[in-house]
């Protein structure tokens, strides 16, 4: 343990794991944290989140809570999305620090050492990074792109090595306690309480199996986009300037050929002007709508996820 002037502090963990699709890795991951986090803290809880998952996830959860006193499952209503069940073990969370990790085993529980010892030199969230990414070429490709737009976003461009393998202190949660909405991202919500971000190396091993395919990653670049930044609509702004201005070019080039040839170019030039603006319009417009379904979505105050059932911890 970290010492304080001449003795040791005392350190307290919570893991969060958001579960979904996870009978067959939840029991070996949930051993490898009965084995690691004796080592690394004084006291330490284990929450699973269980996220609508249609497998026998939850009767894994069961019996795993009976066998361990710290062990914590939370079932909810649905499925509601890795960050909303993720944010509910967070905030059912009861000790200072807390780590969140995946399901799927890529995430080694004795690499949280690494991350502990990076934020007690005066963090305040650490992410664990891949040294080298696991999967194929077009898919980092992608995810590195969503890290670097979600970065820039949160206002921190410096730190492009975001995961979910993540420890944050529990003081954080002061920033988005009011938050309510289905539509979220963990990291940006953490970037509301502090700008103390690092990351450090650990090692991944590749996964069998993912629950975050392209589709999703297309899907949560646009929720970071249009539900945490307005530079879509800043984008717009300016493509419809741009449009102006090549308008009033067209418009000169126009009249100087009406005046200096007494013709004009026939069907293909204004069928390919009108082209660009309908096209530059629609794109506008598409902006705005994704705008108007999160303002839609925040007024309904449909609660981030909504909890049914408890076990563990008879002090919950």
């Amino acid at each position: 343990m970290k010492r304080v002037g001449g003795r040791k502090s005392r350190r307290t963990i919570s893991v969060v794991i958001p579960v979904y699709r996870g009978e067959t890795t939840i029991p070996s991951l949930v051993e490898q944290l009965a084995k690691a986090l004796p080592e690394l803290a004084d006291a330490f809880e284990v929450i699973l989140v269980h996220d609508g998952s249609p497998d026998g996830s939850w009767k894994n959860i069961e019996r795993l809570a009976a066998r361990y006193p710290w062990m914590v499952g939370i079932r909810l209503m649905r499925n509601y999305g890795q960050h909303n069940a993720t944010l509910c073990g967070v905030r059912a969370a009861k000790y200072e620090l807390i780590v969140t990790m995946d399901q799927d085993l890529q995430h080694p529980p004795q690499e949280i050492l690494k991350m502990v010892e990076k934020l007690e030199q005066g963090y305040d969230v650490v992410y664990g990074s891949p040294a080298r990414l696991p999967q194929g070429f077009w898919r980092n490709l992608m995810t590195a792109a969503m890290k670097r737009l979600l970065a820039n976003v949160m206002g921190i461009p410096s730190i492009r090595r975001i995961s979910a393998f993540r420890i944050f202190r529990s003081h954080l949660r002061d920033a988005f306690v009011q938050f309510q909405n289905p539509s979220l991202i963990l990291d940006v919500l953490l970037s509301w309480g502090t700008d103390r971000f690092a990351w450090v190396n650990v090692n991944i091993p590749p996964a069998e199996r993912t629950n975050y395919n392209l589709a999703a990653l297309v899907k949560a670049s646009v929720l970071i986009l249009t539900g945490f930044s307005t530079a879509p609509l800043r984008a717009a702004s300016w493509m419809g300037f741009l449009m102006t201005l090549f308008g009033l070019g067209i418009l000169v080039y126009v009249t100087y050929v009406y005046f200096m040839l007494g013709s004009l170019p026939g069907f293909p030039f204004l069928a390919s002007i009108i082209a660009i603006f309908s096209g530059a319009q629609l794109f506008t417009l598409g902006i705005l709508g994704e705008y108007l379904a999160h303002i839609f979505e925040r007024s309904m105050d449909r609660p981030a996820y909504v909890v049914q059932e408890i076990i563990g911890d008879s002090k919950r």
